[in-house]
């Protein structure tokens, strides 16, 4: 991630979940909030009741993945958090970039996207 740096303090995470706008799709909620840094920073989360280790690693490489991918279609300057739900254990790739793409329109955070249905 080139422009990106990671979020790893509790207390950031935290700030994020309390003073953040936020939206969520059945697979996974979205967190951000505007700050005045030049790049974006993100967090990933988990919880222990999706699944197992495994599961819940190939979750999360799945969502770093797809904001990698999409990183330049992102503004910058945000804090952004992507909370994975229970039904991200079944959701297959294609699905959980679907919902984070609409979840990070709907926040403001990238431009809009034509969806080939």
């Amino acid at each position: 991630m080139r422009f990106t740096v990671t979020l790893k303090k509790n207390h950031e995470f935290r700030r994020l979940y309390s003073k953040g706008n936020s939206t969520a799709a059945p697979c996974l909620a979205v967190y951000c909030r505007k700050t005045k840094r030049q790049s974006n920073r993100i967090g990933f989360t988990v919880s222990n009741k999706v699944g197992n280790a495994v599961v819940r690693n190939r979750i999360r490489r799945r969502l770093r993945e797809i904001y990698r991918l999409h990183e330049a279609e992102f503004q910058t300057g945000y804090d952004i958090v992507i909370v994975a739900r229970m039904r991200a254990a079944s959701a297959d790739y294609h699905r959980l970039e679907r919902e984070m793409l609409r979840c990070a329109q709907r926040l403001g955070l990238c431009a809009a996207r034509e969806e080939a249905e």
